[in-house]
């Protein structure tokens, strides 16, 4: 099993709480430190509702913090289609995976909160998954173009012509993520085109469901389906005591009964037991998503007291 911590700046982190948090997770061992990609607080995840100081651009972030960095990978979880013109984004992940020395993995995703394009002037189409496929398609197609090659693309939503389809990212390939639990357009997706596939906040039932249509969408395009990895992602505290788990779930808005049965809370054996369950479904890779910036114990505490315990 690989943690990974998932952050929430939009929530309300300046630079300098993402850099510490980043830094502190590589010094633990975490295998990553990945981000959301958001542009407006979200009420009921956590904060104050504010968002204060104010968002700050994923990619810009994760560049400053590859060079603050040596070990730990980077990314986000996910950008979305809607935020940036693929060619440019191509641009973006390849310069930034330089920048870590071929730690970026990039995850990509339609997006979904219309608030935040409202909020900043960011157009929202109601139908979004063709960019996705669009940009899957351009995005990757760019790195894979053979220096000194040109590479054209003509689709619904984009156009690209002879582009020098440069520059190319220190890895070949940048390992690429595809998230959610739809039952058939992106299962398609994954098989064409993932490293790993997650499924964020959902049940285990789901978790589950969605790895098998994966496998099964890997299998019918000829792909071996343990060439991907299969990954989860959920909402995470945890406590020496019973009243330390309360405090932090209380701290980020959270129900502890509820973030019980529906994330990963409680006390330490609760924490690695709930953990041992998910990889008895098959995921792989969990990234666990800790809201408060401000409770470095917290990381402390997942590191020694469930990281060691858990296979």
């Amino acid at each position: 099993m690989r943690f990974r911590i998932f952050t929430e700046p939009q929530q309300g982190a300046s630079f300098e709480q993402q850099l510490a948090m980043a830094q502190a997770a590589e010094r633990l061992g975490f295998d990553g430190w990945f981000r959301s990609d958001h542009f407006l607080a979200m009420g009921d995840m956590g904060g104050d509702g504010r968002g204060l100081p104010g968002p700050t651009d994923a990619w810009v972030t994760l560049g400053a913090i590859a060079r603050e960095t040596s070990t730990i990978r980077l990314g986000t979880l996910v950008t979305s289609v809607t935020f940036r013109h693929p060619g440019l984004l191509a641009i973006q992940v390849a310069q930034v995976d330089a920048m870590s020395g071929g730690r970026i993995e990039f995850g990509l995703g339609t997006g979904w909160f219309a608030a935040e394009h409202a909020a900043y002037g960011i157009p929202f189409p109601e139908k979004r998954f063709g960019m996705l496929e669009e940009q899957f398609e351009i995005v990757t197609g760019l790195w894979a173009t053979p220096a000194g090659e040109r590479y054209s693309f003509a689709g619904s939503h984009y156009t690209l012509v002879d582009s020098p389809a440069l520059p190319k990212p220190v890895q070949q390939p940048v390992p690429v993520i595809v998230g959610g639990a739809g039952p058939s357009r992106t299962p398609q997706l994954a098989a064409r085109y993932a490293h790993e596939y997650n499924v964020p906040f959902r049940s285990n039932e789901v978790i589950a469901g969605g790895f098998g249509r994966v496998r099964a969408a890997a299998e019918s395009v000829g792909r071996d389906p343990d060439s991907l990895v299969y990954s989860a992602a959920l909402t995470t505290t945890a406590g020496a005591t019973e009243a330390e788990y309360r405090r932090r779930a209380e701290r980020i808005g959270r129900d502890a009964d509820d973030l019980r049965r529906t994330g990963i809370g409680g006390t330490a054996q609760e924490v690695i037991d709930r953990i041992a369950g998910l990889a008895a479904i098959g995921v792989e890779a969990i990234y666990l998503q800790v809201l408060d910036f401000d409770d470095p114990d917290l990381l402390e505490f997942l590191a020694s007291e469930v990281v060691p315990h858990v296979g």
